[in-house]
């Protein structure tokens, strides 16, 4: 099937999320992923113990770079820590990608606690990044902070996600894994109406580390095939439910997925 995936977001050196998930993930689905590598990170199951960011035009470069002799159908954003990288990102496309779809994971928080976003960049997210995104796939706590809502109800997540919609994006994918109960809710909403409610029976495990990168790289190779945006969320929610199940159980934190569970079958 195929499909070109840029993939604009930071390193996790443990290999379960981040740049090794979403080239794991892109891979197993039959699409081609390429990088722009915004920051490096020193981590494991456990916790991430440093970062280090690329410089900002660095960035750019790499994207450019990409841009103009490979192309792209879809690009994925995940880590994006500083203003500056922000700004470089949204700037680099509107220049070279202005029609490429745009999958965009508003990384916070790490599985073991510590922050991806710095302060000062909550802003640039908001005013410049989000409403770039063809589809913003933000967890329960990230949809929170970037609203100022408090909606951890599966009740309110239709209002939670029209707040979100608010800000420009075209669709948004509200995921449900951090609320209690048997099962995950997952509310799509495009241009302001709800398109689609999901539900998957929740897995009872600590194995879900990379998680979110994951689902959205998941979704944005299944828009560069040609997918639409309730099939690719139907398809990438699938693919990590299966990569959940199958966790190898590695590490002594929150483990990685299987994302090569679907190996031999294309």
């Amino acid at each position: 099937m195929k499909g070109r995936v840029l993939i604009v977001a930071g390193s996790d050196s443990g290999g379960g999320a981040g740049i090794q998930a979403d080239i794991k993930a892109v891979t197993a689905l039959d699409g081609f992923a390429m990088t722009a590598i915004t920051a490096l990170t020193a981590q494991n199951t456990q916790g991430v113990y440093g970062i280090h960011d690329a410089p900002a035009s660095f960035v750019a470069e790499q994207m450019k770079v990409v841009l103009s002799d490979l192309g792209a159908d879809c690009i994925k954003i995940g880590m994006l820590h500083s203003p500056e990288i922000i700004e470089a990102v949204c700037s680099t496309l509107a220049n070279e990608a202005p029609d490429v779809p745009v999958v965009v994971d508003p990384v916070m928080v790490a599985k073991g606690g510590a922050s991806l976003l710095a302060d000062e960049a909550m802003a640039a997210l908001k005013s410049l990044m989000i409403p770039r995104a063809t589809i913003l796939t933000p967890n329960l706590p990230e949809a929170e902070a970037l609203t100022g809502l408090k909606a951890p109800a599966i009740e309110q997540a239709e209002e939670l996600a029209g707040a979100l919609s608010f800000m420009g994006p075209q669709a948004v994918l509200l995921k449900g894994g951090h609320r209690e109960g048997p099962e995950v809710v997952d509310l799509l909403m495009e241009h302001g109406t709800v398109a689609d409610i999901y539900k998957s029976p929740r897995i009872d495990t600590p194995h879900t580390h990379g998680t979110g990168c994951t689902l959205a790289s998941a979704i944005a190779v299944s828009i560069a095939q040609g997918l639409s945006l309730r099939e690719a969320v139907a398809r990438a929610r699938n693919y990590v439910q299966e990569a959940i199940r199958t966790a190898p159980g590695y590490g002594q934190g929150h483990g990685p997925l299987n994302h090569a569970h679907t190996v031999g079958e294309f």
